[in-house]
C-alpha cells in the first residue's frame, strides 16, 4: 500500500478493506494506511478500477475471484491459495475479461534479473543447463511458528519467488523432486530446510530455502549458467551484485574466477516494489505487455504445488 500511495499521479487510492478486527488491532497503524478510510470490500470493488490484494493468504483466490467477476484488474499477493483449479478459474475469468493480473513476485522487476533475462534473451548465455537459486532468512520464532500454516513452510513462501524465476526461463520441468526438512530449531516443526530440484531436458534447477541460514539475506542468489555463459546475481538486493562470465572473458581460464561486475542499480528495501507497481499501472493503460502471462502464473502455482505436495493450509497462526 506505501507503495501504490507513493505514485498519486498513477494511483488514486480510495480506501482499504479489513473484515479481521483482530489485524486492524495488529497492522491498523501501519503508515501505508494513515488518513484511508476504510470500507467493506464489496464497497472497494465497486469504487476501483483495479483492486490490490494481500489478505491472509489462504483468502487470496477468493478475493481475487470476486474482483475479477466484478470486472476489474488485480495485483495480487503471492503465492496463489486455494486448489489449482480455483486459481486457474480467476486466470481463465480474467483473460476471457481482458483484465491484467500481476503477481506480488518483486523479483520479476528486479534490475539486475531483468539484464539477466536480457543476457538470455540476446543468445549471449547459449543454452541455459543450470540455475541456482536461494533466498533464505534466520527467521525469529514468532514468523517460523506462523509459516507452520503452510504446506511446505518457508518454501512455500519465499520458494515461490525462484520458482516464478524458474520457469520463467525454463518453462515446465519434467521432473520434480523435493527435500523437505525439518530442523526443530526453536521447536518448531515445519519445513524450514528445503531444496527442489526441478529437472529438464539438460538443464537442472536447484531451489533452495531455508528459515535457519544465519546471513541467509547475503547469500540470496540467482546464478543462470550456460554453453556460452555464466550470471551470477548475489546477494539478489541490498547489496545487490551481479556477476558476467562468457567464452570472450574467459578465454582458456577453465580453473580461474575470471568474470566482470556489472553495473546494476540496486534498490533500497523501501522502494523495491516500486517498479512493480509503476508496470501495474502500464499494463492497464496499454503502453505496456505484462510479459508474466496467465499461463505463466499458472505454471508457477502448479510447479510450487507439486514440490510441496499440495496447496494445503493448517490457518492455526494467522497472526504474526
Amino acid at each position: 500500500m506505501a507503495a501504490f500511495r507513493k505514485f498519486p499521479e498513477l494511483f488514486d487510492v480510495v480506501g482499504y478493506a479489513e473484515d479481521d478486527e483482530r489485524w486492524i488491532n495488529v497492522r491498523g497503524n501501519a503508515n501505508g494506511y494513515s488518513n484511508l478510510q476504510r470500507m467493506s470490500v464489496d464497497d472497494i470493488i465497486e469504487k476501483c478500477d483495479a483492486v490490490i490484494i494481500e489478505t491472509d493468504v489462504w483468502n487470496l483466490t477468493k478475493i481475487a475471484q470476486k474482483c475479477v467477476d466484478a470486472g476489474k484488474h488485480i495485483h495480487m499477493d503471492k503465492p496463489a491459495s486455494g486448489t489449482l483449479e480455483e486459481f486457474k478459474k480467476v486466470l481463465d475469468t480474467a483473460k476471457e475479461k481482458n483484465l491484467i493480473v500481476q503477481m506480488g513476485y518483486m523479483y520479476r522487476y528486479n534490475p539486475a534479473v531483468l539484464k539477466c533475462f536480457e543476457h538470455i534473451k540476446n543468445g549471449d548465455l547459449g543454452e541455459i543447463y543450470s540455475i541456482n537459486a536461494e533466498m533464505s532468512t534466520f527467521h525469529d520464532v514468532k514468523y517460523k511458528k506462523w509459516l507452520k500454516n503452510f504446506n511446505g513452510g518457508i518454501m512455500y513462501i519465499l520458494g515461490s519467488h525462484l520458482v516464478d524465476l524458474a520457469v520463467y526461463i525454463l518453462g515446465k520441468p519434467d521432473k520434480i523432486t523435493s527435500f523437505m526438512k525439518h530442523t526443530m530449531l526453536d521447536d518448531v516443526d515445519f519445513e524450514d530446510n528445503n531444496l527442489a530440484v526441478l529437472e529438464y531436458e539438460k538443464a537442472l534447477v536447484r531451489i533452495y530455502v531455508s528459515s535457519v541460514e544465519v546471513n541467509g539475506w547475503g547469500r540470496r542468489q540467482l546464478m543462470v549458467s550456460g554453453s556460452k555463459g555464466t550470471v551470477n546475481i548475489m546477494p539478489l538486493e541490498n547489496e545487490c551484485t551481479m556477476t558476467y562470465a562468457d567464452l570472450n572473458i574467459c578465454g582458456n581460464n577453465s580453473y580461474e574466477d575470471v568474470k566482470t561486475k556489472v553495473d546494476v542499480s540496486d534498490v533500497p528495501k523501501d522502494a523495491r516494489y516500486d517498479d512493480m507497481v509503476k508496470d501495474f499501472y502500464s499494463y492497464i493503460i496499454g503502453e505496456k505487455d505484462n510479459p508474466f502471462t496467465y499461463e505463466h502464473d499458472y505454471l508457477v502455482q502448479e510447479v510450487l504445488s507439486e514440490i510441496v505436495g499440495g496447496i494445503k493450509f493448517n490457518s492455526e497462526n494467522p497472526y504474526l
